[in-house]
């Protein structure tokens, strides 16, 4: 016995319960799933069942059983197929609107994104430039000093050409005027 004066007997491998409540006479099937049992339940009845109602009125109670089982087990397959009808309508219904949510926030990312880059490119176009011109003055700098050493350096050349050539063409000078001056005494 159970609690509410309930008694429960297992009806065997099949998965079936017969739960009986002795006042008033109810009587109630429940099953348990069994995947690989595609048949109606059947239910076994004790001896002394079968011995109080007879043969006749116990396999009508069985039959009667069995198809309440197929009623309701029919009864169930459809609301589970139109639960999850509906539950599959209302999961596309948000994945659309998900999918719109998240369009639109990528959209604006994605423009965000564009405006981002094309600041960025601007700034290194503007960097560049200026980089450029910073070069191209600090070329022009080396350019000029480059020249004036180059002329300093041409003007040392000269100098220190002139001051040993001076001395030596001097003394050339001197040495024809002296072989000069020697072939015109003789």
């Amino acid at each position: 016995m159970r609690s509410g004066g309930q008694a429960w007997r297992e009806l065997g491998p099949a998965g079936g319960v017969l739960m009986i409540r002795p006042w008033p006479p109810i009587f109630t099937l429940v099953t348990v799933p069994n995947p690989r049992a595609r048949m109606p339940v059947t239910i076994k009845l004790s001896r002394k069942f079968y011995e109080k109602l007879g043969e006749d009125l116990a396999n009508e109670l069985v039959d009667w059983f069995n198809k309440v089982d197929a009623t309701y087990r029919g009864d169930l397959r459809e609301v589970n197929e139109l639960n999850f009808a509906r539950f599959d309508a209302k999961l596309e219904q948000r994945l659309v609107e998900l999918d719109a949510k998240w369009g639109s926030k990528w959209s604006a990312l994605d423009a965000k994104l564009e405006q981002r880059v094309a600041q960025l490119h601007a700034d290194l176009q503007t960097g560049l430039a200026t980089l450029k011109g910073e070069l191209l003055a600090e070329i022009g700098k080396l350019r000029g000093e480059t020249t004036a050493a180059i002329a300093r350096a041409q003007s040392t050349t000269v100098k220190w050409m002139f001051r040993f050539w001076a001395p030596t063409a001097a003394g050339i000078v001197a040495t024809a005027v002296g072989v000069a001056a020697l072939l015109l005494h003789r």
